[in-house]
């Protein structure tokens, strides 16, 4: 009997077609399915494909039961009740190594963007604001000696520090086990306590993941330990910062900017990042390239296969 897999968002088909070609997809005729849509849709089906940002609720789940599996099109997956799906005995995967490096680049992208005032400065020029033009107006701050502080050296923290060396960066790190001795050398890295990598770091990068420990990690007690001249950078998930706490410490000088990707109730943003001057704002985009997309649906599709196929899935996270 043909298995049959149900897309929840339309992500690249093509990638499903060629590695599942027995199976039937259940793919959206829009953007995605609305939820009362996915509770008739998954009476019948074997696997469900999850999209990161994108709630896969506890009442969706209940609704298949012959569900044996959630593919999670994304690295981060706090978007699936992780207690139920165990309960269940559904094997859960995830699609981390296509995003690892477009991640990295882009919070890259936002440390210089905020440093050198590029969005800043972009806004005023083609908003036709009134600039006065001169060899020492519109200064900014060099990346050149500064010091790079990675909380989560995981893959996108390691790819961040290659770039950030390759950048004359130096760079330290914060994690909850100390990464091997040799893996320290290969990225110039240096392993830091937490509230020293605070202190010293002249740019503060967030790569955690969202769990129940990092959330709101950073609030207004680590922020005031940042140097007023240093920068944050939010590329993990909104919700490992307080915006309050962030807010108030951009307003009064507490640090000299942020460059976010991520916030704690998307697609919402407060106004204040919004009008602030020194803080550089992306809709989610870490991982969204051309590339990337088509990479992340054959991961996808490559565990569904291994699994279906009495493998052991390469992302299996449960």
């Amino acid at each position: 009997m043909m298995k049959k897999v149900l897309i929840m968002l339309a992500v690249p088909r093509q990638e499903f077609e060629e590695i599942l070609p027995d199976w039937e997809i259940v793919y959206p005729a829009n953007e995605d399915f609305t939820h009362d849509e996915l509770v008739t849709k998954v009476a019948d089906v074997d696997a469900i494909v999850t999209v990161y940002g994108n709630k896969l609720t506890n009442e969706v789940i209940d609704a298949a039961p012959k569900l044996k599996m959630i593919a999670n099109f994304g690295a981060g997956y706090d978007n699936i009740d992780m207690a139920h799906a165990n309960a269940k005995g559904i094997v859960v995967t995830n699609s981390p190594d296509p995003v690892t490096e477009p991640t990295a680049e882009l919070a890259m992208g936002l440390m210089i963007a905020v440093a050198r005032r590029l969005g800043e400065m972009n806004n005023i020029l083609k908003n036709k604001q009134d600039l006065k033009w001169g060899v020492m107006r519109n200064l900014s701050t060099t990346l050149v000696g500064k010091q790079l502080g990675i909380v989560g050296m995981g893959a996108i923290g390691k790819a961040l520090a290659r770039r950030a060396v390759a950048s004359g960066m130096s760079v330290v790190y914060h994690n909850r086990k100390r990464i091997d001795e040799s893996i320290e050398k290969e990225f110039n890295a240096t392993y830091l306590p937490f509230e020293e990598l605070l202190k010293t770091s002249d740019v503060v990068s967030l790569n955690m993941p969202l769990t129940a420990e990092t959330k709101k990690m950073i609030g207004a007690k680590e922020l005031a330990l940042m140097k007023s001249s240093a920068y944050l950078i939010n590329t993990a998930r909104g919700p490992v910062v307080d915006e309050d706490a962030l807010i108030e410490a951009l307003k009064t000088d507490k640090i000299a900017g942020a460059g976010l990707d991520v916030f704690e109730n998307e697609p919402l943003i407060p106004d204040a990042f919004r009008d602030l001057p020194n803080v550089v704002l992306m809709p989610h985009l870490g991982t969204a390239t051309h590339e990337t997309r088509g990479e992340m649906s054959k991961l996808v599709a490559l565990n569904i296969h291994t699994y279906f196929s009495g493998g052991v899935p390469p992302n299996r996270v449960n």
